[in-house]
């Protein structure tokens, strides 16, 4: 089994196209480099995004391609603010969210996936109309999160990493699954780093 499993993934690597290792190799530096609260990260995280919509739009995700065409917006927002604050500062001060405010954000997030789901499934085809609506939704919200510094970001990109794992593999792209496999194990990192600042 663990041989089936490391020749599908060498089999995947090879088939990815240029476009997806170098979108492989920029978010890698975006997430790292956002463990480190360093705001070069951003950028890494434009470039990224940039490529991953390009992808996602051709294998029939569309808000993914939407969501990675967003993420390209906030990579700007994230690189004024964490640039500002660490020139401010001398460096970037990690925060805490309300357990109010996460509580009412993922309600309306669920709520709008009831909502935009099923017109999205006629309308465009999406292959997971439900889960691309739900990891838009809290993709969005753990970016958000993470420009304006708060901590629990990374909670909420432990469940976008898991999700987007399934949801393109599912569409035959794995090796932007294996990145959000990465993501997913820097993101622990990025936890305990930012509690750590924060004490």
């Amino acid at each position: 089994m663990i041989d089936t499993l490391l020749q599908s993934i060498v089999g995947s690597l090879r088939a990815a196209s240029p476009l997806e290792h170098l979108a492989l190799l920029a978010g890698l530096g975006y997430a790292l480099l956002a463990v480190r609260r360093d705001h070069r990260a951003w950028v890494f995280g434009a470039l990224s995004s940039g490529l991953l919509a390009w992808l996602a739009a051709g294998a029939a995700l569309p808000l993914q391609a939407m969501l990675q065409s967003l993420y390209v917006v906030m990579a700007v927002y994230g690189f004024v603010r964490w640039s500002r604050e660490s020139a401010n500062s001398g460096a970037l001060t990690v925060r805490r969210w309300p357990v109010r405010a996460h509580a009412l954000s993922v309600l309306v997030i669920m709520l709008l996936t009831l909502l935009v789901a099923p017109t999205l499934g006629r309308l465009t085809g999406a292959a997971w109309p439900y889960l691309d609506t739900l990891v838009t939704g809290l993709s969005l919200l753990a970016t958000w999160l993470t420009a304006r510094a708060v901590l629990e970001n990374w909670l909420y990109w432990f469940v976008v990493n898991l999700l987007s794992m399934f949801l393109y593999g599912s569409q035959g792209l794995v090796f932007v699954s294996l990145l959000y496999v990465a993501y997913f194990v820097i993101a622990i990192a990025g936890w305990r780093s930012w509690r750590r600042a924060l004490r």
